[in-house]
């Protein structure tokens, strides 16, 4: 649980528990693994990100629209690069990356509104398989719901939390402060946490869970 000793704050004056960086225990890898597969999740485990990289570009189709999700788990795992650079796939994200955002912008989140594929991660997910996703403008939520044909979430063993109340703090006192730090010294703007989606369980198939035991992301 979050104590005010705990409590740092970041360079832009945002509250930040550092205790949420920390890799989750195989206990509960695999009491979180068992809890996602039986609400219909497909779950691979794997030791490190390269791994999971590895695994992601097994699965993915090369004949559908493949869409990444801004991530930094996916930037760091070099699925971005793979999927975006490559030219091995139908990339959604290039194409979208020449239109121009002032005045296209509609446009561009239609294009990313519903993929064959979405590839991302999430801000954390509870022991008994809840997986919890956060946003400032919400733009990969809905194909995360239900927009996208399937989901393939690479998620760090540090977002594994017991329970929904502690999830809700991950993101209050980690992964918005952190994104909020990104997005600062990248674009020169703070983020803000205003859109929380809760998945409790997905029709079979659907969703993949490649859960990392290292850290990675946020």
């Amino acid at each position: 649980m979050t104590t005010t000793e705990q409590i740092q704050t970041t360079k832009y004056g945002i509250p930040i528990d550092e205790s949420f960086a920390k890799a989750a225990s195989e206990e509960s890898i695999q009491k979180t693994a068992a809890a996602l597969k039986a609400r219909n999740f497909q779950v691979e485990v794997v030791d490190t990100p390269a791994a999971a990289r590895a695994f992601v570009i097994s699965i993915l189709p090369k004949d559908q629209s493949i869409f990444t999700s801004t991530s930094e788990t996916v930037s760091l795992s070099g699925l971005d690069e793979d999927i975006n650079k490559s030219g091995k796939f139908n990339a959604i994200r290039p194409q979208m990356m020449k239109l121009d955002y002032k005045t296209q912008r509609r446009e561009m989140l239609r294009m990313g509104a519903a993929p064959d594929v979405v590839v991302g991660s999430v801000h954390a997910i509870t022991e008994d398989g809840r997986v919890i996703a956060a946003s400032a403008s919400g733009s990969q939520l809905g194909p995360y719901a239900g927009a996208a044909g399937r989901v393939i979430w690479v998620v760090g063993s540090q977002k594994l939390v017991p329970d929904l109340d502690t999830a809700m703090r991950r993101l209050q006192f980690y992964a918005y402060p952190k994104e909020d730090a990104r997005l600062r010294e990248t674009y020169g703007m703070p983020s803000a946490l205003l859109k929380i989606l809760i998945v409790n369980g997905d029709k079979p198939g659907r969703s993949t869970v490649v859960l990392i035991r290292e850290p990675i992301g946020f």
